[in-house]
């Protein structure tokens, strides 16, 4: 059988809930829905870490942020970790990047210390190919809008333009539209990663889109509790991440959010019309994610930050033509879940460095919700967004291992738990917004123990599944559960 191509799609900053196939009262998907009844929806999804070099650092390797350390958009990925490229090259596949990859360098491995990879977090995770490098300052797009005739500024300038020309010449339209052709010639099998920025402010949608919706349509944020927490209150104040105070200028933000949701919905749209169009749709595997979510007016807030689920809640769509369609599942499932997913569909052996599952079963069709996990995990380090650079010197100094937080979310409850020791809870079955605390210390302490428990079990893992014996190394065999085996030095293991 001729294995699978994969075509790997992130949206940046998209939220899980600006699908229509979610039930937004006004976004329109119809692409994203289109492909979710040929394949499966996971609705209850979520990335791992914010913002977005953290984020795909987990999407890329399969681990947490306590295991890749990856705190922020410019903190290194040690070279040692397998990822999807490198994972992609072993089944045999070509990988492929169109757009960017947000990771920096290992700089143990760069010799020169003028090497301009030491000064950019906007690296490319080692393994891919380059079709088209796409980082911040966009230069390629800007070129091209150049040899159309516009007077070209910097990307940030640019891009918050975008609605002052048409959607044919925006930055996602131009990225599509290299991808098509490099599909045209494509080598099989590959792995396409399709990167694109947007929905990522500025949030200007590019021509008819930046109308597309009204913003005294646009449904009200969740607002912010009238007594919020240390933290939240210091995001607030925070000019990156405060949202507008104004309800005319959140709608506005909005309805710009939505319009570049449904523009960046039609050019994956029309990817997938051109592998329709080349023969190459029946043997191509396709998964839809982003790396982290948007605060869009939640809370008080914008851009992606703190603890609260609009930050990390994203989509996943998976739809592989060799596996039943139209499948909704809602089992928690997390960004750490993606790369042993690829790993099992293009038959190679999970990483032993994943924190994730195979989501395998729910795409065969299986109800394995008894085995699954309850809650999902997020973490964020806030180092860079809140405290001034250099302020506390390392080594000597340890206070910015305080600033970082991971998240505990079921069904019934949140837990929050600080580097620093503080806690806090919400009942998120009585109240979804987050504004209802759980008070009851018995219950925090129900929730912290659970936690524990899963730090101890997801504690980086890549060497202890092999033991050093007679006759070479091997896998470490299944025991029974609570049997202490004594080793022939005396030891017990």
């Amino acid at each position: 059988m001729t294995p699978p191509n994969i075509l790997f799609v992130t949206l940046d900053q998209f939220r899980a809930d600006a699908l229509s196939l979610a039930a937004h009262p006004l976004v329109e998907t119809p692409h994203l829905d289109a492909l979710a009844r040929h394949g499966t929806w996971f609705a209850n999804h979520y990335a791992q870490a914010a913002p977005c070099a953290p984020g795909r650092a987990a999407l890329y390797t399969g681990t947490y942020q306590m295991n890749n350390r990856v705190v922020a958009n410019g903190t290194p990925l040690d070279d040692r970790f397998d990822n999807v490229a490198r994972m992609a090259r072993r089944a045999g596949h070509q990988p492929v990047l169109f757009g960017y990859t947000d990771q920096g360098v290992d700089p143990r491995l760069v010799d020169d210390p003028s090497d301009p990879r030491l000064s950019t977090y906007e690296g490319i995770l080692p393994g891919f190919e380059v079709g088209l490098d796409l980082p911040g300052h966009s230069r390629p797009w800007l070129e091209w809008l150049d040899a159309l005739g516009y007077h070209v500024r910097d990307a940030g300038t640019m891009l918050a333009s975008e609605a002052e020309r048409p959607a044919e010449h925006s930055i996602s339209a131009f990225l599509t539209d290299r991808m098509v052709e490099w599909l045209s010639r494509a080598e099989h099998p590959f792995l396409l990663h399709a990167s694109y920025l947007r929905p990522h402010p500025p949030f200007s949608a590019p021509g008819e889109y930046a109308t597309r919706y009204a913003p005294e349509d646009c449904p009200p944020p969740v607002p912010a509790t009238p007594e919020p927490d240390w933290l939240h209150a210091a995001l607030l104040r925070h000019p990156l991440t405060a949202g507008p105070t104004d309800p005319g200028k959140v709608a506005r933000m909005q309805a710009q959010y939505f319009g570049l949701v449904t523009h960046v919905d039609q050019e994956v749209g029309r990817l997938l019309a051109a592998l329709d169009e080349l023969g190459l749709a029946a043997n191509t595997v396709v998964v839809v994610t982003s790396d982290h979510g948007e605060q869009l007016g939640d809370q008080g807030l914008r851009e992606k930050c703190g603890y609260f689920p609009s930050s990390y809640a994203v989509p996943l769509i998976v739809a592989d033509p060799r596996k039943p369609a139209g499948q909704v599942v809602r089992a928690p499932t997390e960004a750490v879940d993606v790369l042993p997913t690829l790993s099992e569909l293009l038959e190679v052996p999970v990483p032993l460095q994943c924190d994730g599952l195979p989501l395998t079963p729910w795409l065969e069709g299986e109800d394995a919700a008894d085995a699954w996990r309850r809650a999902v995990h997020y973490e964020w380090d806030w180092r860079d967004t809140l405290i001034p650079r250099g302020e506390f010197p390392w080594p000597t100094d340890r206070r910015l291992e305080h600033c970082g937080l991971v998240v505990q979310l079921g069904a019934r409850r949140a837990y929050v738990q600080f580097g620093n020791g503080d806690a806090l809870g919400f009942d998120v079955a009585a109240d979804p917004t987050w504004r209802t605390p759980i008070e009851d210390p018995a219950v925090l302490l129900a929730e912290a123990q659970q936690m524990l428990a899963w730090r101890a079990q997801h504690t980086e893992r890549t060497m202890t599944g092999y033991l050093l014996r007679e006759g070479g190394i091997g896998r470490r065999p299944p025991e029974p559960a609570g049997d202490l085996v004594v080793s022939r030095r005396g030891g017990t293991r």
